[in-house]
């Protein structure tokens, strides 16, 4: 198998798990309780440059989602400005959505390009993304406004 296929076929293999994570549409990737980013805090990123898990006792809800927060700082900074915290292609994996699919994004690999948070689906994903941000980017947000809505099932079968 060549690499692209193993890696296309790494992908393949979350769609189950990505077909279960509706409850705030299909343009979010959320849990079945609707819990966005498995419950990692989407301002830590920004201001303590890593990935941290929320406390479930500090949340706040947007585009139907449930986002939870290390802080309340971190909460009123989320609820004064959601967009600007909110990972790209709705926390889907940033390489999958530039080759056209939707598959879970693992929050603890993820990159901050131009103050737009990006997630991927594992380690190998990632360093495969990394090799062309900018053009990966580029397809990626190109492919989103045709599958934003789409079921992640539904795309693999394409």
């Amino acid at each position: 198998m060549t690499k692209m296929g193993s890696l296309l076929g790494g992908l393949a293999l979350s769609v189950a798990v990505a077909t279960s994570a509706f409850a705030a549409g299909v343009d979010i990737n959320a849990s079945s309780t609707g819990l966005a980013l498995q419950g990692y805090d989407p301002v830590a990123y920004f201001t303590d440059g890593e990935a941290t898990k929320g406390d479930y006792t500090i949340t706040a809800i947007y585009d139907e989602a449930l986002y939870r927060f290390a802080s309340e700082e971190h909460k009123a900074l989320f609820e004064e400005n959601p967009e600007a915290y909110v990972p790209a292609y709705g926390g889907y994996c940033a390489f999958g959505t530039a080759m056209g699919f939707k598959f879970d994004g693992d929050p603890t690999y993820w990159r901050i390009v131009d103050d737009v948070l990006y997630l991927n689906l594992s380690g190998d994903i990632q360093e495969r993304w990394e090799g062309d941000v900018p053009g990966f980017i580029v397809k990626a947000d190109a492919n989103w406004t045709d599958i934003a809505d789409k079921d992640p099932a539904a795309l693999q079968s394409n």
